[in-house]
């Protein structure tokens, strides 16, 4: 411990403080009394001398700075990989080894080592023979990451990992670096057994109803050179399609494709499954499963235009790319009256549209009328005046066939939708557009996505405007889409910009709102086997102001037709309902309350994935683990040579980490100054009345 007084006044005061004391001693025993001793004269002028001296350095507020240093403990992490792949090795095995951590524990302990245990579970396990090796996955990197992250601060010098090396999330641990030492403790077998597994199952996760979508499936083989298998693409217990693969060597690797018609609306669950051949070492690795989400058509989008122009190939050209758009384009000059019945458009496009004299309006006004969803694109021919009538987003004061040349920049506070506002910037150096020329007026509920930009003047006169109330809609007040897109190709050569910003705006426009007064839905659409399912449950008034303390009944349906049913209520604090121990598979739901005295529902589906990734791959790999402990300045040990990494540790001499604290305080909030003082001056008084001193 060490001490430092610290001046915030000058320090030439400090004699004045003595000087001060010495005097005022002075002036008091300068002649012995005739009733005391001349030493007790003397102490009692000390007494007087230094109480009076620590009152005058009161006065100057001095800082005692004390600072306090300890030598930190050296910590141990012993990490354990406890997936399932582990259990492999046989449990007489990893129950010795994990005993054996146990031990190693307690010995660092002894010899005041900091030592605790670490894996992939959330909580820190106790003892390593309390581990439970359940988990799905592999990641290695992130096990040792987050040990660093949990030890920042400590004196971590050693990390101890039992493993058996097969890595099949995240990186490869060895190729980064630590401070400390990784000795790992290799477990497992890594001659490879003989074995046939699906490998891997590849699908589109979206596919639409009544289309044929592939289904591609790797299947490994290991010991069976000239042996052959079936391989079946199942839906429950319904085959749909079989292939017979040979192996033509000892290691071989097949990838075969299938068909599947998207025959069901919602999820689709397939599985791909291989023969079980003689003498494998594992089946559980001879199928997988696919999910695949099968939608009841695309968003219908209609592009009413008045006449060509290269802006209608620009719209359509973007919403080409994605694939949740059926697109329609009608040109009115083409012909006026199109069979607009047929189909029900989810958005509208109307390019140019009111013109000039509202010639058309019998062809857009109905579907205005059934509240469809639009964005006004603006042009040459544009009738602003009829727009005006029609669209809640902006009033538009303008001379027909007058226009101006502008350029664009984004809004900042834009906040509907979610952009890159670093990539945005690149807008500014699009070319000019053609807008009208006058007085530009937002309207309530609208959002400005695009302002104008007239030479460098950076105007409040929208450009691409957004309307957010019960009737959405949207206005793009320029004309020359087409050229934003060859310039942005010119610049970067990509279409990513312009198209990120229409696309999304359509998105926008195409998304229904949810006007439900019960609203239950999982938290994911998937899930792994053994997370607990959350359901968030919300619940509103005629107002939409939300609802507590209802009680709701939740129905699960699996894909065999077996029904369970929870009920439970919300509050203002918790909205979550968690379900646990579900099995893998596709579930349906149905949420149902009554709500004011009126029955509401909800429904919808999940799924639950048994992920086998831990059983494709079982032979141990114990290169990444030497290669991890070389590049750390560790150990690589097997079960067998476990006792001798206690050694290996006790040697592994690091410098002392030593922690300092410090601590300041002013001389004046010090509790024993004050006592001190006061014992000084009762000692003289004391002294003084027992000699009959006044």
């Amino acid at each position: 411990m060490k001490f430092d007084f610290l001046f915030q006044s000058s320090p030439w005061l400090v004699p004045l403080c003595i000087l001060v004391g010495g005097l005022y001693a002075f002036s008091l025993y300068q002649q012995a009394s005739s009733s005391w001793s001349k030493q007790a004269n003397w102490l009692m002028a000390s007494f007087r001398f230094v109480a009076s001296t620590i009152l005058c350095f009161l006065l100057l507020n001095f800082l005692i700075r004390q600072v306090t240093q300890s030598i930190q403990k050296k910590t141990v992490v012993i990490a354990i990989d406890n997936s399932q792949s582990m259990s492999v090795v046989g449990k007489k095995i990893l129950e010795a080894s994990l005993k054996q951590l146990d031990e190693l524990k307690e010995s660092l302990t002894q010899q005041d080592y900091d030592v605790s245990f670490a894996s992939f579970d959330s909580e820190a396990p106790t003892t390593a023979s309390s581990v439970q090796f359940n988990k799905k996955a592999t990641n290695l990197s992130s096990l040792i990451a987050g040990i660093k992250n949990a030890q920042e601060g400590n004196n971590l010098v050693d990390v101890v990992l039992l493993s058996d090396g097969i890595v099949n999330e995240g990186i490869n641990p060895s190729n980064e670096k630590f401070t400390f030492a990784v000795h790992t403790i290799g477990l497992g077998d890594t001659i490879p057994k003989k074995d046939l597994s699906v490998k891997a199952v590849y699908a589109n996760k979206i596919a639409y109803l009544g289309n044929k979508f592939p289904i591609q499936a790797d299947i490994a083989s290991y010991g069976f050179n000239g042996k052959s298998a079936n391989v079946y693409l199942k839906q429950g217990a319904k085959v749909l399609e079989k292939q017979t693969i040979s192996f033509s060597q000892n290691d071989d690797l097949k990838t075969l494709s299938f068909n599947a018609v998207a025959n069901q609306k919602g999820v689709q669950h397939l599985t791909i499954e291989v023969d079980i051949l003689s003498g494998e070492y594992s089946s559980k690795n001879n199928r997988q499963e696919a999910y695949i989400e099968v939608i009841d058509g695309k968003e219908k989008v209609l592009i009413l235009a008045l006449a060509p122009h290269p802006d209608i190939k620009a719209l359509k050209s973007i919403l080409d790319n994605n694939d949740n758009f059926e697109i329609d384009v009608k040109i009115l000059t083409e012909n006026s009256a199109p069979d607009l019945t047929s189909k029900s458009y989810d958005v509208a496009i109307l390019h140019q549209l009111p013109d000039y004299f509202n010639a058309y309006s019998s062809a857009y006004k109905p579907l205005l009328d059934k509240g469809i969803p639009c964005l006004f694109v603006l042009g040459n021919q544009s009738g602003t005046s009829y727009l005006n009538q029609l669209n809640q987003a902006v009033r538009i004061s303008s001379q027909a066939g007058q226009t101006d040349k502008v350029t664009s920049y984004f809004n900042s506070n834009f906040k509907v939708l979610n952009f890159e506002t670093d990539k945005l910037e690149l807008i500014k150096q699009m070319p000019q557009i053609s807008v009208p020329f006058g007085e530009f007026k937002l309207l309530p509920n609208s959002e400005v996505l695009l302002y104008q930009k007239v030479g460098n003047l950076l105007t409040q006169k929208p450009l691409l405007v957004l309307n957010t109330g019960i009737k959405k809609s949207a206005i793009f007040a320029g004309e020359g889409i087409w050229s934003w897109r060859l310039e942005e190709f010119d610049l970067t050569e990509k279409h990513e910009v312009v198209d990120d910003i229409f696309l999304k705006v359509i998105q926008y426009l195409s998304t229904k709102d949810d006007k439900r007064k019960l609203r239950v839905y999982p938290i994911n659409n998937a899930f792994l086997l053994g997370d607990k399912v959350v359901f968030e449950t919300e619940m509103y008034n005629a107002i939409y102001e939300k609802l507590y303390n209802i009680p709701v009944k939740l129905e699960l349906k699996d894909e065999k037709g077996g029904t369970r049913t929870y009920t439970y209520s919300t509050s203002s604090e918790n909205s979550k309902f968690e379900i646990s121990a579900l099995p893998a598979g596709v579930y349906q739901y149905k949420a149902s309350a009554t709500i004011l005295g009126k029955n509401e529902l909800s429904t919808g589906e999940f799924i639950i994935k048994d992920q086998q990734i831990e059983l494709i791959h079982t032979t141990a790999d114990f290169d990444i683990l030497r290669q991890l402990s070389k590049n750390t300045g560790g150990k690589f040990v097997q079960p067998n040579q476990l006792a001798s990494l206690e050694q290996t540790i006790l040697n592994h001499k690091v410098p002392e980490k030593i922690e300092a604290t410090e601590d300041l305080k002013e001389m004046i909030n010090m509790r024993w100054i004050f006592f001190l003082v006061l014992a000084l001056f009762t000692a003289e008084w004391v002294m003084r009345k027992y000699f009959g001193g006044y």
